[in-house]
């Protein structure tokens, strides 16, 4: 069982900010690095349920949204966004529940190991402690790495760190979100296939 929740305040004040032209929401927006490491850490999404309404932006998508994922594995997963938090971010976690272990990956940036806890013991249990980060934002450090391998890239130094084929799941997972909302129907996943 995965638990993510994106609980953020969003900047709307641009006019172009929560329009579905321009921007989307809270899932598009604010949780699509998260339903990266969704992806990333659990596996393919084989099908999205989800509801969103927007409760209290003056804004055209979601300010707020559920979404239940089944994995192609079985494993299920819940995801939950919301942009009205008071007065700043609350938090961004991932919490992965399982038969021998459970694991929380919570703080402002999912910058701090919460919880690490499993049925056997091994060696890399120690290098928990030293994972935990106190970054300046809720970007988190991220983004500086992204950028570095970038231009690395583009001078011939390295290879690409990601590509559109993992940023293409991720969207395909977020549009299928939105699908799943607005039909109220689950939705499934070419890409799991």
């Amino acid at each position: 069982m995965l638990i993510c929740r994106t609980i953020l305040v969003a900047d709307t004040a641009a006019p172009w900010r929560g329009t579905w032209e321009f921007d989307d929401g809270a899932f598009m927006n604010q949780a699509s690095h998260y339903v990266d490491l969704i992806q990333w850490l659990v596996g393919p999404v084989e099908s999205v349920m989800a509801k969103t309404a927007t409760l209290a932006r003056k804004i055209e998508a979601e300010d707020t949204g559920v979404a239940l994922l089944k994995f192609r594995s079985g494993a299920l997963g819940v995801m939950e966004v919301t942009m009205l938090t008071y007065p700043k971010n609350l938090e961004g976690s991932i919490t992965i529940l399982g038969e021998h272990g459970t694991v929380k990956i919570g703080g402002t940036a999912v910058n701090r190991v919460e919880h690490w806890q499993f049925a056997d013991y091994d060696d890399d249990d120690k290098r928990i402690e030293q994972a935990a980060t106190s970054p300046p934002n809720v970007y988190g450090f991220g983004h500086e790495a992204y950028y570095r391998n970038v231009l690395a890239v583009l001078r011939g130094e390295a290879r690409p760190d990601t590509d559109g084929r993992s940023g293409r799941k991720s969207l395909e997972i977020i549009l299928g979100v939105y699908e799943s909302a607005k039909t109220g129907q689950e939705v499934p996943l070419a890409s799991a296939r």
